[in-house]
């Protein structure tokens, strides 16, 4: 055999393996069998197991299953592995066998082989790092540590830092008074602290909506096993690894009062991402009001000036396009097809165990990674630095006669679509018109069809 290979063997035989490959055979098994997208599991997946790993080894120390010289040195290599320092040593595929074990025993074989290094005592992958674990409950369980701190490293800050930009904006815009739309047409005015505040409440209420959804991501079945019933593994063994996650990570997890749940479903990832998904929805809504806005500057609505940020043509020059709220735009529509593909994993329990777990782990994590990112931008770079044009609002304003509508009281519907239609027909003021039509005077048509006063709701007087 040649110099760059060694070889290794598993219950099936003997493999050639690099000889510089932290991994031994059942991972180069892996690598083998689905050559199919040379996608890898995230960073912050790897991270997730790199921490299972070492909360299962001071677990089974703890309980006297493993010898202080072996759980040391798994528990050293386990820490590499959660740092990131071996991320090249994780090549397997994410379409691999359903329940991950490919990759679960990927981690196992990379943390015998650093451990191994690191003392002079034999580290088996299955019977040493993998003591007291599963596959079936260890992916599960690595995906919800993963999508829990993500979410609270990550997602949660950047949803409160764009919450607190808008509101920052809104309070500077707090009495502008703008057109309103409904329809994609001219309705009654409000001010853009009106309009921004709605989209603060959005993000909080997404907030809101996430860290409930959190509640049962947290819960892991650590300690399930094969199939849940928990065989070959400690009765404390869950409870106590789960306590350990709490204090390496911060998060508080908690062990699945019924570990089946978690292994035979993907419900609470599901959950998550389906509220991914209504943040999603909620950041394109506000991105693309921004790109509206924004639209001209000549031949738009033109209210609003976003940041210059790049050139936007190869052939027009001077052309400036609303970037940020497009990059938006695309990270939500990636997210909800990301939603997609994990409701249709999460179908995919067969009887005892859900067999989709590695896509899910996948497109949950990246979901919460470009969501947190482009948060940050659209807080940064669009909405922090838009400015408002004034005139062009004011001059909307004053030839909208849908502002008629507040003389609904005074002089009824009938004779108030009357002088709209005059208006929108003739281009003139609508308060010109009304002044015609029914004779009131100046001073009471200016209190009454105030843009700001009409801002603030009730019944003019």
């Amino acid at each position: 055999m040649s110099d760059e290979y060694r070889t290794e063997s598993d219950s099936m035989g003997e493999l050639a393996v690099p000889a510089d490959a932290l991994w031994g055979a059942q991972t180069q098994r892996a690598i083998e069998n689905f050559p199919i997208s040379g996608l890898t599991m995230p960073r912050t997946f790897i991270r997730a197991i790199g921490l299972v790993k070492l909360a299962a080894a001071m677990t089974n120390l703890e309980l006297g299953l493993l010898d202080e010289v072996r759980a040391a040195a798994i528990i050293n290599a386990s820490r590499l592995v959660a740092s990131g320092a071996v991320d090249d040593h994780f090549p397997v595929d994410v379409f691999q066998t359903g329940s991950g074990t490919s990759t679960n025993m990927n981690a196992n074989e990379v943390i015998a082989t650093l451990a191994g290094q690191q003392c002079n005592e034999p580290i088996h992958p299955n019977d040493h790092v993998n003591m007291g674990q599963s596959s079936n409950d260890v992916i599960p369980s690595c995906i919800q540590v993963a999508a829990a701190l993500v979410t609270s490293e990550n997602l949660v800050p950047s949803l409160l830092h764009l919450a607190e930009t808008i509101d920052i904006k809104a309070e500077e815009l707090e009495c502008v008074v703008k057109t309103g739309r409904t329809h994609l047409m001219d309705a009654m005015p409000l001010t853009f602290g009106q309009e921004l505040g709605c989209w603060s409440q959005q993000i909080r209420s997404n907030i809101k909506r996430i860290k409930s959804a959190m509640k049962r991501v947290r819960k892991l079945p650590l300690g399930g096993s094969a199939v849940g019933t928990g065989i070959n593994t400690h009765p404390e063994f869950g409870g106590r690894a789960v306590a350990i996650l709490e204090q390496l990570s911060g998060v508080k997890f908690r062990p699945l009062s019924k570990p089946f749940e978690g292994i035979s479903s993907q419900d609470a990832s599901v959950e998550l991402s389906g509220q991914l998904k209504t943040l999603a929805c909620s950041l394109m809504k506000i991105a693309n009001d921004l790109r509206l806005m924004n639209s001209g500057p000549l031949a738009g609505i033109a209210e609003i000036e976003l940041p210059a940020l790049q050139p936007g043509s190869s052939i027009m020059p001077g052309k400036i396009n609303p970037v940020i709220p497009e990059a938006v735009c695309m990270v939500c529509a990636q997210v909800v097809g990301n939603d997609a593909t994990i409701t249709l994993a999460g179908q995919s329990g067969s009887f005892q165990l859900n067999v989709m777990l590695p896509v899910v782990g996948l497109n949950l994590l990246q979901s919460l990674q470009i969501l947190s990112s482009g948060c940050d931008v659209l807080a940064d770079k669009a909405i922090a630095g838009f400015t408002v044009r004034t005139e062009v609002i004011e001059a909307a304003l004053e030839r909208n006669p849908v502002l008629v509508t507040a003389l609904n009281p005074v002089i009824g519907y009938e004779l108030g679509a009357k002088a709209a239609k005059k208006a929108y027909l003739e281009g003139r003021p609508i308060r010109e018109v009304v002044k015609e039509l029914t004779g009131l005077s100046d001073k009471k048509l200016k209190r009454l069809m105030d843009p700001l006063n009409l801002t603030k709701g009730g019944i003019p007087e």
